[in-house]
């Protein structure tokens, strides 16, 4: 009976908390009169290339792309050690060609991505409605985020579709070059509902810049430091002991990373609509 209360006040809470969140930022979105001189400060350098940088490390490591790669490398590595009997040498060799086309194909697909969202916002560039919509679309996505940390049973979960995995172990063991462009897209595109509150976070933002240049240079910083601890996780998880305590460590804390996470793209998201 306890632990039936426990459950059902833990979700009522969570409840609240969402509803909270959504009145707050309807709330913010409407708000008149907003502070010219702190949207301006959300454009300078000293407040934007930090926050690009570490949302970009933070989303690296969600729990999507960590856990694909940690399969990517699983299926390539049985694949070319058992089926093509290579040597560890060898198969280390081919898993860094193949891993870097991958993240490479990951690269230029959450890059296209962004790039569009920032020449479609460039029309709204007047009333900046489409960092507000962007960010508004961020909190909603950052608060389910925390949902699926605290509440995981309640509900629908942001992450991408099963059957995902499968295909990652099924295009791998093709070991192809074409096949690895093939998969990075995939995974670019259907890991989108689980770290895409973070990039939509950090594009709203970007859309305040004062150039589209200069949002796009933050735009291609953001992606590159993306998948820069994909490249040192894939060098590492090439031995088979890393690779299994990457897996532990993932199992154990994906929680915890999504529930930070979340609240920081909440943070990001309603700072952006209280400003502009």
């Amino acid at each position: 009976m306890i632990r039936q209360w426990r459950t059902t006040l833990r979700s009522a809470g969570i409840g609240l908390g969402l509803l909270g969140g959504l009145a707050l930022a309807a709330y913010l979105a409407g708000l008149p009169g907003r502070s010219r001189f702190a949207g301006t400060m959300l454009t300078t350098p000293a407040a934007t290339l930090p926050t690009v940088v570490v949302a970009a490390l933070v989303d690296a490591i969600n729990p999507c792309a960590f856990t694909l790669l940690l399969i990517f490398i699983a299926s390539v590595t049985a694949f070319l050690q058992t089926i093509q009997g290579k040597s560890l040498q060898e198969t280390r060799s081919v898993l860094y060609r193949y891993g870097a086309v991958y993240i490479g194909a990951i690269f230029f697909t959450y890059l296209i991505l962004g790039l569009g969202f920032l020449k479609v916002s460039s029309f709204f560039a007047g009333n900046h409605l489409g960092s507000r919509l962007a960010a508004l679309v961020a909190v909603l996505l950052g608060l389910w985020m925390v949902k699926d940390a605290l509440l995981p049973e309640l509900g629908l979960r942001l992450q991408a579709p099963k059957r995902v995995g499968v295909w990652v172990q099924q295009l791998a063991r093709q070991a192809s070059m074409s096949a690895m462009v093939g998969l990075g897209v995939l995974v670019g595109l259907c890991t989108v509902p689980c770290s895409g509150a973070v990039y939509l976070s950090v594009l709203a933002m970007l859309s305040l810049q004062a150039t589209f240049l200069r949002a796009f240079a933050y735009l291609i910083l953001y992606n590159a430091l993306f998948v820069l601890p994909l490249g040192v996780i894939l060098v590492a998880a090439s031995a088979r002991p890393t690779l299994n305590r990457l897996a532990r460590w993932n199992l154990h804390h994906r929680e915890g990373l999504r529930l930070g996470m979340g609240l920081g793209v909440c943070a990001l998201g309603l700072i952006i609509l209280a400003t502009v």
